[in-house]
């Protein structure tokens, strides 16, 4: 127990603020990598064990990690930026526009689908504000494409129309999803809905993504020329954080949010011919930050507020069933919509859309905070996103065993 004393004794609300950063830190990195990697054993996606892990080192578990560290609060917020210029270095504008209107069409769907029938049911069936109906309606929106796109390579349909569809609307729902989010941050952190503030907000964030890619792309060929000539070490990764905390403060500064800009820095820097060597160089960087994002929504995720025998929480059960019901819902019809010129397997493309993963957390790392948003919503998401990720493999493994893939043809 003795080895155990340092470690009790810095979490004590006397201990100094160095030390108890450290001992979070240790904390952090423990549950990343322990979650991560019984994930990955289990051939789950480490983000879900880190999240897990989060939770057990949290409010809801342990209680080693809470809410109160600024320091990682802090790192949390630079590891959602670096996720999202990630994200974005690893989309690729060119691929959306072969994907063609199939891939169009699920992914509006998808988004509108969840999106409507999150925030209808929330206000008519459980009486939840508009402003946080709308918010966690949001965030049943956007779809993981690294979950859906490793079942499709296991089972070697990457390549067919179902898979190309797939992984082309969840591109897609990234991208409006992101967009959805900076729109309802703005809004929900104003405190009020009106026709102007709203178009305001959408036009900034969606006017900012367009005028940063398409400056960006002017600007794109000079930072490569700039990077060639550097000597030093970390000129590629240190010009291409510049860039994108650049983007990140200049879209928040604008009244947008900064991982807006982060995400445009990556769509920018994708189209140079850079991109390769900077998803290798970033990696280690992400390595560093993103998980302390992850498991810091894991720890500050408030299970208590899902007890249906507490009449202040009872609730909170509920609404995450529905949440579940309509995110499941609304993105299985997303595949239904079609009616191609030949025959595709729907089921395997409704199903492939269904797993929620990195920007659903981002929701609620960004929601924390928000006024008058209720805890028991911020933790309903993330029950959707862990069950989404532990249904989608076994369903889409059923829809393409059942019903095959289409063949792309070539030539």
């Amino acid at each position: 127990m003795s080895l155990f004393f340092p470690l009790l004794a810095a979490t004590s609300p006397t201990a100094s603020p160095l030390l108890t950063t450290l001992v979070a830190l240790v904390v952090v990195y423990l549950a990343s990598k322990l979650g991560g990697e019984l994930a990955v054993r289990l051939q789950l996606p480490a983000v879900l064990g880190e999240l897990i892990f989060g939770v057990l080192v949290g409010v809801s578990g342990l209680r080693l990690l809470g809410s109160g560290n600024e320091v990682i609060s802090v790192l949390a917020e630079l590891g959602v930026i670096l996720l999202l210029f990630e994200i974005g270095l690893e989309s690729d504008l060119k691929e959306l526009l072969r994907v063609g209107p199939l891939a169009s069409l699920v992914a509006t769907v998808g988004v509108a689908m969840p999106f409507l029938l999150g925030t209808a049911g929330l206000i008519w069936l459980f009486g939840v504000p508009v402003l946080p109906a709308v918010f966690a309606g949001a965030a049943l929106t956007a779809t993981s494409i690294g979950i859906t796109a490793r079942i499709l390579g296991d089972l070697g349909k990457v390549n067919t129309t179902e898979g190309q569809v797939i992984i082309g609307a969840a591109i897609l729902d990234d991208i409006l999803g992101i967009i959805i989010l900076a729109v309802v941050l703005g809004v929900t952190r104003d405190g009020a809905v009106s026709p102007l503030g709203l178009a305001y907000t959408t036009f900034v964030a969606t006017g900012f993504l367009v005028a940063a890619i398409f400056l960006g792309r002017l600007f794109a060929p000079f930072f490569v020329k700039v990077v060639n000539r550097l000597r030093t070490r970390g000129d590629l990764i240190v010009s291409a954080l510049v860039f994108a905390f650049t983007l990140a403060y200049l879209a928040q500064a604008l009244g947008s949010e900064a991982i807006l800009g982060s995400f445009a820095a990556g769509l920018v820097l994708a189209e140079t011919e850079k991109r390769d060597d900077l998803e290798r160089r970033l990696k280690p960087v992400a390595d560093v930050f993103v998980p302390v994002f992850f498991v810091n929504v894991g720890a500050t995720t408030d299970l208590s507020v899902l007890n249906p025998f507490n009449p202040q929480t009872q609730q909170g059960l509920p609404i995450t069933l529905f949440l579940l019901v309509a995110a499941i819902v609304g993105k299985v019809a997303s595949g239904y919509v079609l009616r191609p010129a030949k025959p595709v397997n729907r089921m395997a493309i409704g199903f492939g859309m269904i797993p929620r993963g990195e920007v659903g957390l981002i929701f609620v790392g960004q929601g924390v905070g928000v006024p008058g948003l209720n805890p028991a919503l911020l933790t309903a998401i993330v029950i959707v996103v862990i069950v989404t990720t532990f249904l989608a493999p076994p369903l889409l493994r059923y829809a393409i065993a059942r019903g095959g893939a289409t063949r792309l043809e070539t030539g």
